[in-house]
């Protein structure tokens, strides 16, 4: 018996097979296809989106959203590999009708419509929600470091420049002093180098130092702690127990299938501050009024918290527990979480202090001689009002008499209500479950393990690009490719 044998390649058919019967009805291309046919490119701020009237004709700017959603679909987002894809693959070659764009037009498409594939994003969120995929009441929000084009040799921080800078004067200082020796004893061999040779480094030591002292400048005109060359907006970050070049991507995933709902590229080290402004945008897609937010410890900023509840969100954050006022729901509301030029409020029904944030103080000791001490240790070492004195690391308080307190409330109209800031350890459990699946997803399944473009504008292209993909895999998984194509149409 022989084996199985194909077809002959030098063999001519009369009747050449369509690419169309290579592709299956129920083909992820298939969804594509449909859905980036049926955008308003215009609306969404493509640039270029009609062909120019003279010149080489342009690729159609729908062809190329399609070629880059479906490698970042497929774990090809190298504008080098999707040029060799559309040579190759059955797939592509059906889903922009065998066009062979070069890798740099396709780069420059990524490139000059980083904003307008946001909206991509956004544009599908709300399909989505039509859809009915999103839950609607609870949302994980979380970060993650990806490694920006970057290398840690060309990032300085201010430290590190003023180190290198001290280190080449000192070394300066040693061949100066090597060239006066040579001087001296009218002899070149005194330091193992001619005079000659010890002036080019001399040279070369100075330029270095000038180099370094104009990093030195920038960072003092910009005000910024520290200078990446390569990538100037990427930033040195702790990822995976090391530190790197990194860009930190923030994401807000609903909880009932995983879905995106928005995200934010930065450069900022930590996780503060991002609960309010992820889970307005929540509300804003949803059109809802109140929503439900969970989070690690590291967004435990009780100014971002005190925003979000004020916002309708009702934030639980890992490891906090804490007392807050809010403004009484009365005619008579004062707003006490503004900055009251310094001074603090005391109630003396409750026995308790308002400090210039708003943030509850209670009283921890007193004595005839130095007044009454009021305390919050949770709320003060993470406030971001230079106004308390410090003790050790972790320990602040504002020390008052009595004739300190700020006189220009009437204690006793003063609308406040204390609100205990406590998660619900149940939801608390979920948060692994909702948070961490998108980033375990595109950085194992979709292999988007760090950035390929440089600046933070760029960057958030990219990453638009592979929280649609995701996105578009999720809701292929949920309903099936025929339900996806029949709700664009």
């Amino acid at each position: 018996m022989e084996f199985i044998s194909g077809e002959n390649r030098k063999q001519s058919l009369l009747l050449p097979a369509s690419i169309e019967d290579y592709i299956k009805a129920d083909s992820t291309v298939r969804v594509i296809d449909a859905y980036i046919n049926s955008l308003d490119l215009a609306g969404l701020g493509f640039a270029k989106y009609v062909p120019n009237e003279t010149g080489r004709p342009m690729y159609d700017l729908k062809d190329m959203l399609k070629l880059y959603v479906y490698g970042y679909m497929n774990r090809i987002r190298s504008s080098r590999r999707l040029e060799d894809e559309t040579k190759r693959n059955l797939e592509v070659l059906w889903l922009i009708r065998a066009l062979s764009p070069d890798h740099k037009t396709i780069a420059r498409f990524r490139h000059d419509n980083s904003g307008a594939l946001k909206n991509v994003f956004r544009d599908f969120a709300r399909l989505c929600v039509r859809l009915g995929l999103y839950g609607k009441e609870l949302i994980g929000i979380d970060g993650s470091k990806f490694k920006a084009v970057n290398s840690t040799k060309r990032s300085f921080t201010e430290k590190q420049i003023q180190k290198r800078i001290q280190a080449i004067t000192e070394k300066s200082e040693e061949y100066l002093a090597a060239l006066d020796r040579n001087d001296e004893e009218e002899t070149g061999v005194n330091s193992g180098k001619t005079a000659r040779e010890i002036n080019e480094i001399i040279n070369n030591l100075k330029k270095c130092k000038e180099k370094y002292q104009g990093y030195a400048h920038i960072l003092e005109q910009t005000k910024e702690k520290q200078i990446s060359l390569t990538d100037p907006d990427s930033r040195l970050m702790y990822n995976n127990g090391k530190t790197e070049v990194c860009y930190n991507v923030q994401t807000a995933t609903d909880a009932k299938n995983k879905l995106i709902v928005d995200f934010e590229v930065t450069n900022q080290g930590n996780d503060y501050n991002f609960v309010t402004p992820l889970a307005e945008s929540a509300l804003a897609l949803f059109e809802t009024e109140t929503i439900a937010a969970v989070a690690d410890r590291g967004y435990a900023s009780i100014q971002d918290i005190t925003a979000a509840m004020k916002s309708g969100v009702d934030a639980h954050i890992a490891g906090t527990d804490f007392d807050i006022c809010l403004p009484a729901e009365t005619e008579k509301e004062t707003v006490i979480s503004a900055h009251h030029n310094g001074r603090c409020v005391y109630i003396s029904e409750r026995n308790i202090a308002l400090c210039p944030m708003g943030n509850v103080l209670y009283p921890s000791h007193h004595n005839e001689i130095n007044g009454a001490v009021f305390r919050n240790t949770q709320a003060c070492k993470q406030c971001a009002c230079k106004c308390t004195k410090k003790k050790g690391y972790f320990y602040h308080h504002i020390r008052m008499r009595r004739e300190d307190f700020s006189k220009e409330y009437n204690t006793e109209d003063l609308r406040i209500k204390q609100v205990r800031i406590k998660p619900d350890a149940n939801i608390i459990k979920q948060r692994k479950n909702i948070a961490e699946h998108p980033f375990g997803t595109i950085k194992c399944a979709m292999d988007a393990r760090h950035c390929l473009s440089k600046g933070i504008k760029n960057v958030g292209g990219e990453f638009a690009l592979t929280f649609l993909a995701y996105n578009l895999k999720r809701a292929i998984k949920l309903i099936g490719c025929k339900t996806l194509v029949e709700s664009m149409v």
